[in-house]
């Protein structure tokens, strides 16, 4: 009976080390600081919110920018580093030429100007999820984060306008193969900016990724 004591104790220790299924809303790390989990607890692991939208402007975060004063503005940047056949690149940045590949929709795209730069978490969707507590810097850094590769990605613009500012709740890819990479990225980029989710988003996103991968998520947190 003492043993078994001593086994209920040691497993109710390991479990208040782990994240609760629906995680109160607070700091996951320091800015800096990396974290890795698998999937699934990385979900568990966002904290929950109601969302709100109240005085939401798209202007409340400032881009596109020129962080390095290259010429190239943050959209620009993210065409570059995305295509897989390198546009040519004329005075302020005009890009010809150019392939690249679209994973919302699974189409190739021959053209920039077919092109939307889309964040993950769309601007409106990251300030229902705290980004409305933030200060303009902070918005201006998440509007333009190259830092993490998922942030930011070149699709479609039909497809992007088709998400607009909808979470995995009412909007996943067209291209089912890209799901699970979709939700993770979501995931991650919510993470890296510790921003929360609210009950519906959180059982789409379980629901979503039911037949994914459990593969961590890593991430540097950017606040």
């Amino acid at each position: 009976m003492r043993l078994l004591t001593t086994l209920a104790a040691a497993t109710a220790a390991l479990a208040a080390l782990t994240f609760p299924a629906h995680a109160e809303a607070g700091p996951l790390g320091e800015a800096g600081e990396t974290l890795a989990l698998p999937l699934r607890d990385a979900v568990n692991a966002l904290p929950a919110a109601d969302e709100s939208r109240a005085g939401y402007t798209r202007t409340s975060f400032k881009h596109w920018t020129d962080a390095d004063k290259d010429g190239c503005n943050t959209r620009k940047e993210v065409l570059l580093a995305e295509a897989f056949t390198a546009p040519e690149q004329g005075a302020r940045c005009a890009l010809t030429g150019g392939q690249w590949y679209s994973p919302y929709d699974d189409l190739y795209v021959d053209a920039a100007g077919g092109l939307d730069v889309d964040h993950m978490v769309p601007l409106a969707e990251a300030w229902d999820s705290g980004a409305g507590q933030w200060t303009a810097k902070e918005r201006e850094a998440y509007a333009n984060d190259l830092d993490d590769d998922r942030a930011l990605i070149a699709v479609t613009a039909r497809s992007n306008r088709s998400k607009a500012d909808q979470d995995p709740a009412t909007w996943l890819p067209p291209a089912e193969a890209y799901r699970c990479q979709y939700l993770s990225d979501w995931v991650a980029v919510k993470m890296r900016w510790q921003l929360t989710v609210d009950d519906t988003e959180r059982q789409a996103l379980d629901d979503g990724m039911a037949g994914c991968p459990n593969a961590p998520v890593k991430v540097t947190f950017a606040r």
